[in-house]
């Protein structure tokens, strides 16, 4: 997984490589983006660093 993580004209812009849909944990999704918990980033506010915690799914068609 790879993340590229800035703070761009006041906004906090994640970019996160798109992964082959797999089943979520609990099965009811298909995660197609994640950080596998929390990731903490080379950007700061306040000069401490931010933690990001993404998960991207899609509906499981059942």
């Amino acid at each position: 997984m790879a993340m590229h993580v800035e703070i761009r004209d006041g906004k906090l812009c994640i970019e996160i490589d798109l992964e082959k849909p797999a089943p979520s944990s609990s099965g009811k999704t298909l995660v197609v983006a994640s950080t596998r918990g929390n990731a903490v980033t080379d950007v700061k506010v306040d000069g401490k660093p931010v933690t990001i915690g993404l998960n991207a799914y899609i509906p499981k068609r059942g």
